[in-house]
Parts: structure tokens; sequence; C-alpha cells
């Protein structure tokens, strides 16, 4: 077998707050109708990439139940599959994942299984459209023993980012990890592939020794340099995403409504699939408006809707008028509301007359919880509104300066 597909699904991030607690980073809601490891998934399936394993970890509830069938992304199983890999007690092993590298290390059997000649290794939480067959060639043509993909960008964003440093024929010599003066702008993307016999014997020495991270950035990759393996960077030119802070989250939806977008959803070359709840086409009432725009199946518009990511089964209601915001599955607006610069999570209920409104270009974000509503304050944002906590009425009126 020419390669199979690893994605690290099972990161947990703190930066994501309250979005973050009951689901993974990869099952976060973006564009309408996708999670963000649809695209990670599509650009496998697009790819020829037939044999796919999803390893997660930290709140995968969500995550499982949207991987529980293949279909949607067409990974059969004469061909390949899709597998997904939870952290598993056992004998020998009582650790969770320990990282990113531990995780793959863990599941060294099921890889051996299939005996492929490659493995790409990606996370699940990136936005993008990339054909990874490309650069498995690329890959080949270098005789590589690892490839990593990367992205130009600018110097003072080059601080932020692991830095790949490479020669005139594009190998690797030195990785800096967010460089305060980067010597170049080569941004890794997190998106490797390598050996997988030479990056067998790697996972088995860093599994073993106590004083590893267990991180492919930190441990794996300057391991490989020390030794002189031959490490090439893929330069890629396209649109790409993290969206591993509430900022990126929302900025990433935002970019799809843009004239241009960098992104292109309905690219027939790279198209991005996801599990079909087979819903009933959304509604536009009489007397409702909708501008520049992206909804989803199942929704009912009644007010005005403009530059928004409107996800399935919301419902705005008359007199209700929500701008440049992003509102996921199932929440409900009801009659005469404001909102504008909001990302309002799944299964939220906004009451009559609720003002929600951007200060300084920041985003506030409400999130449904079990047994109440809660509001996340992000920095330099205002909030006027009211909501309901069952049987106790609540009303803020105040300037967060966090």
């Amino acid at each position: 077998m020419k390669a199979i597909g690893i994605i690290l699904a099972g990161g947990n991030n703190s930066r994501m707050q309250e979005l973050s607690n009951k689901r993974a980073i990869a099952a976060m809601p973006v564009g309408g109708s996708y999670r963000s490891i649809d695209f990670a998934l599509s650009n496998m399936s697009n790819s020829h990439i037939q044999t796919v394993a999803v390893l997660t970890q930290y709140s995968a509830r969500s995550l499982n139940e949207h991987l529980s069938s293949s279909k949607w992304w067409d990974f059969g199983r004469k061909q390949g599959g899709l597998f997904v890999f939870n952290p598993t007690v056992t004998v020998d092993n009582s650790w969770w994942y320990r990282g990113t590298a531990d995780a793959i290390y863990q599941n060294i059997n099921f890889i051996d299984n299939f005996d492929p000649d490659h493995i790409i290794v990606l996370s699940g939480d990136q936005i993008c459209t990339m054909d990874y067959d490309k650069m498995l060639q690329y890959h080949k043509e270098k005789d590589a023993d690892c490839t990593i993909s990367v992205l130009n960008v600018t110097y003072e964003e080059a601080k932020r980012f692991g830095i790949m440093n490479t020669d005139e024929d594009e190998r690797i010599y030195e990785f800096e990890e967010k460089p305060a003066e980067p010597k170049s702008t080569k941004a890794s993307m997190g998106i490797y592939i390598f050996k997988w016999k030479l990056i067998r014997q790697y996972l088995i020495d860093d599994g073993n020794d106590p004083e590893s991270e267990h991180d492919f950035g930190k441990n794996i990759i300057p391991r490989m340099l020390e030794d002189g393996r031959k490490m090439y960077a893929y330069s890629f030119d396209g649109y790409w995403r993290d969206v591993g802070t509430i900022d990126s989250l929302w900025e990433a939806n935002m970019e799809l409504l843009d004239e241009n977008p960098q992104i292109d959803l309905n690219d027939d070359k790279m198209r991005i699939y996801t599990r079909n709840f087979s819903l009933p086409p959304h509604f536009v009432a009489p007397g409702a408006s909708v501008k520049n725009s992206i909804l989803a199946d199942g929704c009912v518009i009644e007010g005005e809707v403009e530059n928004c990511v409107i996800h399935s089964g919301v419902k705005i209601g008359k007199g209700s008028v929500v701008k440049n915001s992003v509102i996921m599955k199932d929440t409900v607006v009801r009659t005469d509301c404001q909102i504008d610069k909001a990302l309002i999570d799944e299964e939220v209920v906004i009451l009559q007359d609720i003002f929600i409104f951007k200060e300084q270009c920041t985003v506030n974000i409400f999130r449904f919880l079990s047994t109440f509503w809660s509001f996340i304050r992000c920095s330099k944002s205002v909030c006027f509104t009211n909501f309901i906590i069952p049987n106790l009425f609540i009303y803020f009126n105040k300037l967060y300066n966090i």
C-alpha cells in the first residue's frame, strides 16, 4: 500500500473556552454545514487515500457521532476504510495519548496491518483544500525520509509559527519554534509525510524515552534533523486556517463570505463532504431579507440576515436583525432581536428584544449548557442582553475589559 492517512483529533484547547468543553476542536462547526475535520477527511478522499485513521481523545462524543459512518467521505472497507481510535487501556499500557507522536505509537499495530510505504499525518482542525497526492509525489521524487508542508507567511507572522529553514533545494536544515528573529518565513502547517519503516523506529524510541514530551514538533522532527535525515519542505500556496482559537474560528467562517473567497466550497475537483442530516431546504419567509450569507438546510428566516453564516436548523424570528455573525446548529433567535458580530453556539434560545452587538472588533459568544445559559467574555467586548436561567431572570449591562 502506498500510503495511509492519520488525522490527529484528540487535542484539548482551553483557548476555545466553553466551545471546546463538550466537543473536540476537530468537531467545530464551520461554513454552515461542516465540521472542521471534514476538510481533512475530504482532502484524503479527493487525494485517493483510502485508508484513514482518526485518533480522538478529549470530548470525543460529538466527533465520534459525526464519524459514525464512513460513507459520507467514500471510505469503503473493501478499499481500506475509516477507522476511529480512542486511547485504550491495556495490560501493557495505562496512558492516554501523551502527545502527537505517542498517539501514533500507541496504534503502531494497526498501521503495521496495512504495511504502508508512507504515512500522511495531520491535525483535524485545519481549514484548507489540498491534494495530498501531489505532496506524496513530491516526497517520492525527493526520496525524502520526511516531507513537511509549509506556508509562506509574513515576517511578523513567522514569529508565531514553527519555521523551517531550507537550502536552495528545499531541504530542511533547521527547525525553529516561534523564533523572535525568523531566518525564513516558511511556517509549518503541521502536515507530514514519513517513510513508515523509518518513522516507526523513531516512534518506538520516543515512546520508551521517559524524558520526551512525545510530540512531533518538539521531539521527533528535531531528532530526525540531528540524525541528518533527508527532510524537505513542500510549499503550499492555497488557503489555510487553523481554527484553534475563537477569533480564528469566527474569521474562517467570515472569510467564506468574501466576494472572491480564497477557499471555494463549490470546487467539484476538491469537494468537501460531510454527514447528511436529511433536513428540508432552508426557507426565507415573505418580507424577510438575506444578503451575502450562507444558509444551511433546515433554516427558517423571518427577519433580516446580512453577512452571516447560519448553520442547519436555525430559526430567525420576525423583526430580528442579525449581521456579521456565526450562528450554529438549532439555535433560535426570537422576535425583535439585534445581533452583530456574534458567535452563537448550538441549541441556544435568544429571547425577544435582546441586543448583542460588537465593540472594537471582538466576538461575543453564547454557549448552551445542560442546565443554564452562559456568557463567555472576550477581550474588550460589550454585551447588553437578557437571557433566562430556568425560573430566574438575569440582565447584563456592563463593559467587560479582560
